[in-house]
């Protein structure tokens, strides 16, 4: 036993590592997207337990989201002390530490190349579950995305796997983690790459659907295969309703850009202490639980009766513009809480208000309110994340229904139009990232780079020599024939040195020795003599391209060696890569 776990520990998992560090290792890809799936599913399942376990004892009725069948003073005091005790648990940590939700993935994306901590899943994990139980206007899969992309970016960080690899993971942790909760794989696919990584590439593809389909499949070995809402049969019923749906997209858009501008609005109070912030936010809760409880929770009973035709003009057009009002001002205070679910929330009962008013206009050729419904969830969610692709696929696997692809492409795209070009919005998350003094860079060399560590393009045709050597000891350097001769100081590499320069200096030195012009020398000194020396710093192996471009530019070296901790206070070097090795590699990708 202890051999075959020598072999794979000592041979099959660095040779695995090794591909990965490479743009096209789909095989690797897929078996870590199947992994991130599996794992991420039953994350998911522990996590919707945590909410609906409490929920359905605590609450009187059924289900675990009948808020309103509380009494007046539970429903106002239930937000504001969870609130209070959120406030003070977030008050205990540091800022980086309070960090949670879409936005933070996407931070550490960006900047960390997609390491995320188990304290910051631990601390999600906490605050997801009690911004839901206590009532807030909170969604469940904004956390469900930060745990998926977490507990994957754990396993790539445990199995000490290439960044770009790593980076694979946390995409493939989100698309599991909203397969998970919508039952919708194809959704989560293309909220993983058009929301989280914004990039389409084939390598991609076939992990982050792998692990979509393998979450899916755990939640429905529990949950069944039913999708998140009842929706019944539906389709539009006559084309002369395109007209109305093009105004109810017009109206969502504007509703979704009121939305992004009050939580950027509130957004910018991000420097006042955390406990002042959150309490306020359920202090501003409590009304709104009082007047108008469907805003509690999750609401995807209020969502589900809105399809099935079951609520008033009033109570939607209220419960609607309370979602937006109250769940804008709470994320915007700092509210640890999802947005895709209130999202989704708003968008149903808008849509179908605006439905019943269709139906008053033309009644002989208005559709069902479901119809609306469904297509103001798709306009909101797309709008308010600029993700139309992904709200469309959304509306697909919700329904079942081919029939609403016409109509939700209209109203999708029309509603994104509306809300990025006529008040110039970008996506909530990029919006909460500006106001965070953050930026996400998306271009497509910077895309490349990422995609590749720095072993797929390293030369590893090296060896490691002390600065003084003896003639005898050089000539058994150069007897390996290395390509590059990596230099040691006291403090470990100081210069990179081409070992043809060396070769060189020694065949000088035996002519002009054969001629008796000089006395054999000593010793070398392998940074006096003349030869093309290169300053080097160090890159660890996990790095990609980018990161590397960055060392280049941060410490001006002319070479990186590429190193690695194998042991405590021991560095081992595996290659080194030059500024023009990364521009040949991308320059070839190109053509």
């Amino acid at each position: 036993m202890q051999k075959i776990w020598y072999q794979i520990t000592e041979h099959l998992i660095p040779v695995f590592r090794r591909r990965l560090s490479g743009v096209d290792a789909l095989p690797q890809l897929a078996v870590l997207g199947l992994l991130s799936g599996l794992i991420t599913g039953g994350v998911i399942l522990v996590f919707r337990l945590a909410i609906e376990w409490p929920l359905e004892r605590f609450l009187p009725g059924e289900g675990s989201e009948s808020f309103e069948n509380l009494d007046l003073l539970t429903r106002g005091l239930l937000p504001l002390a969870g609130a209070l005790s959120l406030g003070l648990l977030l008050h205990r940590l540091s800022t980086h530490d309070r960090k949670v939700g879409v936005v933070h993935v996407m931070e550490r994306l960006n900047y960390h190349q997609g390491y995320i901590s188990i304290r910051s899943a631990i601390v999600q994990f906490i605050s997801g579950v009690a911004t839901v139980v206590s009532g807030q206007s909170a969604g469940r899969e904004g956390p469900a995305v930060h745990l998926g992309a977490a507990f994957s970016s754990l396993m790539g960080q445990w199995m000490r796997l290439p960044n770009n690899s790593i980076r694979t993971l946390v995409a493939c942790g989100c698309a599991a983690a909203i397969s998970a909760s919508f039952n919708t794989p194809i959704s989560g696919v293309i909220f993983a790459m058009e929301v989280v990584m914004m990039e389409y590439t084939i390598a991609g593809f076939t992990p982050i659907i792998l692990a979509a389909v393998s979450a899916a499949v755990v939640t429905q070995a529990v949950y069944g295969s039913e999708p998140a809402f009842n929706v019944p049969a539906l389709t539009m019923n006559s084309l002369l309703e395109i007209p109305w749906i093009l105004a109810i997209a017009v109206i969502i858009g504007i509703a979704a850009a009121l939305f992004i501008q009050l939580v950027d609005t509130m957004g910018k109070h991000h420097h006042r202490p955390v406990l002042l912030r959150i309490v306020t936010a359920g202090l501003l809760m409590v009304p709104f639980a009082i007047l108008v409880p469907e805003t509690m929770g999750i609401g995807y009973d209020t969502v589900n009766e809105t399809i099935n035709g079951q609520l008033g003009f009033w109570l939607l057009l209220g419960a609607g513009v309370a979602k937006l009002i109250i769940t804008s001002l709470s994320i915007g205070l700092g509210m640890p809480s999802g947005v895709i679910g209130p999202t989704l929330f708003m968008g149903a009962t808008l849509g179908g208000a605006m439905g019943l008013i269709g139906a008053q206009i033309m009644p002989e050729h208005a559709s069902s309110v479901g119809v609306y419904a469904i297509l103001g969830m798709g306009a909101m969610m797309g709008a308010v994340l600029q993700a139309p692709l992904a709200a469309l696929m959304a509306l697909m696997e919700l329904t079942h229904n081919a029939n609403i692809i016409l109509p939700g492409m209209l109203i999708i795209t029309t509603s994104s139009l509306v809300t990025s070009e006529a008040f110039g919005k970008k996506s909530l998350f990029l919006t909460i990232l500006k106001n965070q003094g953050l930026s996400y860079q998306n271009s497509p060399v910077i895309q490349a780079l990422r995609r590749v560590s720095v072993g797929a393009i390293m030369d590893r045709s090296i060896l490691r020599t002390g600065r003084h050597l003896t003639v005898g000891d050089a000539r058994k350097v150069l007897k390996s024939e290395p390509k590059w001769l990596v230099v040691e100081g006291s403090n470990g590499p100081t210069a990179l040195l081409p070992a043809v320069d060396l070769a060189r200096y020694l065949e000088d030195t035996e002519k002009l020795v054969s001629e008796e012009e000089i006395e054999p020398p000593e010793s070398i000194d392998l940074m006096d003599i003349p030869a093309n020396r290169r300053d080097v710093a160090p890159v660890q192996y996990q790095a990609t391209l980018e990161e590397a471009l960055d060392e280049f530019e941060s410490t001006n070296a002319e070479a990186l060696y590429v190193q690695r901790h194998v042991a405590p206070m021991i560095q081992r070097v595996y290659g080194v890569v030059l500024k023009s090795d990364i521009e040949s590699y991308y320059q070839y990708r190109r053509s």
